[in-house]
Formats: structure tokens, C-alpha cells, sequence
């Protein structure tokens, strides 16, 4: 019986421990977007003329292998941008390296 609860409870613990990170990631995600280029990814994407990456995120046509690619490559006007994206503070204090840091983002836009 005591083994039991004590699976059970180390069960929920991790459960607990893995929505936690989950939410972290999203909050950095958030920070990302909010923040890339010291005024946000939301400056132009957030306008109807552009890409709107999270109704691309949600109807699966913008893929995280996709949306890696133009962060470090660029595409048509948008710059490059994964040198902004580690540089956003909450992204360094989270000690996440690029792909951490692009799941993160990735990970924000198909949550809203």
C-alpha cells in the first residue's frame, strides 16, 4: 500500500514538474515575442498585410522546421533573427541555447 502511494505521488509530481516547465517555456515564447528586436515580432507580423504566425501556427501551415528556418535565414523583408531572439532577457535567464528557445516560441504562437 505504501508503494503505491508513493508511485502515485511521484507520478503527480512529475506531472506537476513537466506543466511547469511547459508553462515557463510558453512565458519565455511570450517574451520572445513580445520582445525580439527590442520591439517585438507583433510590430509586423501583428499587422493584417503580414504573416500572421499564430492563425499559421494553429492551421498547421507554418511548421516548426519552417518557422526555424525563417528565424535563421530571413525571408522577404524579415531579417534574420535568431541573434535577437537570444538576446531577449528571459530567454538568457532561462539558460535556453537556440532550439530551446525556438520551441518556446513555437510553443506560444499555437497556444493562443
Amino acid at each position: 500500500m505504501k508503494k503505491s502511494i508513493l508511485a502515485l505521488a511521484a507520478v503527480a509530481l512529475i506531472g506537476l514538474s513537466g506543466s511547469v516547465l511547459a508553462d515557463e517555456s510558453t512565458e519565455v515564447g511570450a517574451k520572445i515575442y513580445e520582445r525580439a528586436f527590442g520591439r517585438g515580432c507583433g510590430t509586423c507580423h501583428d499587422i493584417a498585410s503580414n504573416p500572421q504566425l499564430f492563425e499559421l501556427v494553429k492551421a498547421g501551415k507554418l511548421t516548426r522546421a519552417s518557422l526555424e528556418t525563417v528565424i535563421k535565414e530571413g525571408k522577404g523583408g524579415m531579417p534574420k533573427a535568431m541573434a535577437a531572439i537570444m538576446e531577449v532577457g528571459p530567454v538568457k535567464k532561462a539558460g535556453y541555447g537556440e532550439d530551446q528557445a525556438l520551441d518556446a516560441l513555437f510553443a506560444y504562437l499555437g497556444s493562443k
